[in-house]
């Protein structure tokens, strides 16, 4: 039997009518501008994310990190929520390639206008220039935590008061957006640009979308081919991103009612706390007990042996990720594979 595989939402596979508008797709080099299903695929994604313009590239990283170079020079602070994804999971990019230290704001991945405020260094040339606030939403490191839009639209406006950017990284901004019910152009509407990525909970093999103001749009291209982005017949693959944009987004809502009935089925487990209210969209962070004998490298590895794949991502924290390749019935499996291994895990230290 397959293993249900909760590691994240971009471990899904293209489906088969996915790979046959890959096939179909008009190809030509996009270096040269030529690739008509790209253009088609920028086109778009500039219109659903509110936008003057777009760029297809190959990551959700590569995005981030063309937006810190578009909007910073070297030296400069970027403020961030705690955990943010720019920051943390990166590789140490921001500072390699932009030049840029982070500054932490708040808690848990979401900030308010008033946090952000106090984060501005003052105007001295002892202290790195901020220069631009960057946004996470949903937030990963959060638990698939949404921004609130209230507060986006404040930190925003207060921002630029200070002549400050603001970069949205939506790599599940689709997730966000069937969450709340706004549009994804309502909720990139405050940002200066914005990421997107296609190959998180939309399910295509591969590709993000940057977006902005034409004028930063066209630095971006530069960066892209800088940074060794700059793909040939990559139609094959805006095909794939264009297909998920018109047959995935709905289906999002499926991805988090999974999530929600995993969390509830195993909070409590073992002592285990991952609240059902707490998860809004397709992530769930699995707490266990601080002051007990399980930690979540022991309970991976044994629900990796009941044939359930998630990650640890702290010494008593999980995460699961419920995704395009997820049922309803291997949602079943997943909790009792998981209620099994805590069990397990729980009689091993007695």
């Amino acid at each position: 039997m397959t293993d249900v595989d909760l590691r994240s939402d971009t471990i899904t596979r293209p489906t088969a009518a996915m790979r046959e508008a890959m096939a179909r797709a008009e190809v030509g080099d996009d270096v040269f501008g030529e690739d008509p299903t790209v253009a088609r695929l920028q086109e778009r994604a500039a219109e659903l994310l509110g936008k003057e313009a777009a760029l297809f590239v190959p990551s959700g990283t590569m995005g981030n990190q063309i937006a810190l170079l578009v909007h910073c020079e070297r030296g400069d602070e970027v403020l961030v929520g705690e955990g943010a994804h720019c920051m943390l999971y990166e590789s140490g990019a921001g500072s390699a390639w932009a030049g840029v230290s982070f500054g932490v704001v708040g808690s848990g991945g979401t900030f308010s206008a008033e946090q952000m405020i106090a984060a501005v260094k003052p105007s001295d040339y002892h202290f790195p220039r901020t220069r631009l606030v960057a946004l996470e939403n949903t937030h990963n490191r959060g638990g698939g935590l949404v921004f609130p839009q209230r507060e986006v639209v404040a930190i925003a406006e207060a921002a630029r008061a200070r002549g400050l950017y603001v970069h949205l990284d939506g790599a599940r901004l689709w997730n966000a957006a069937a969450a709340t019910g706004a549009s994804p152009a309502e909720l990139a509407a405050p940002a200066d640009t914005v990421s997107a990525c296609f190959s998180k909970g939309l399910g295509a093999p591969v590709g993000s979308v940057l977006a902005g103001p034409r004028a930063a749009i066209a630095r971006a291209h530069r960066y892209r081919k800088m940074l060794g982005g700059g793909m040939r017949q990559a139609g094959v693959l805006a095909a794939a991103a264009l297909y998920a944009l018109d047959h995935h987004r709905e289906r999002l809502a499926v991805d988090h009612a999974h999530a929600r009935r995993l969390a509830g089925a195993l909070h409590g487990a073992g002592g285990a706390s991952c609240p059902p209210e707490r998860v809004q969209t397709n992530i769930v962070m699995i707490d266990l007990p601080a002051d007990g004998g399980l930690d979540a490298e022991t309970v991976a590895r044994r629900a990796a042996r009941l044939g359930v794949r998630l990650l640890a991502i702290g010494p008593r924290r999980l995460r699961a990720v419920a995704h395009l390749d997820v049922t309803g019935p291997m949602i079943d499996r997943a909790i009792a594979g998981l209620r099994q291994a805590i069990e397990e895990a729980l009689e091993a230290e007695t």
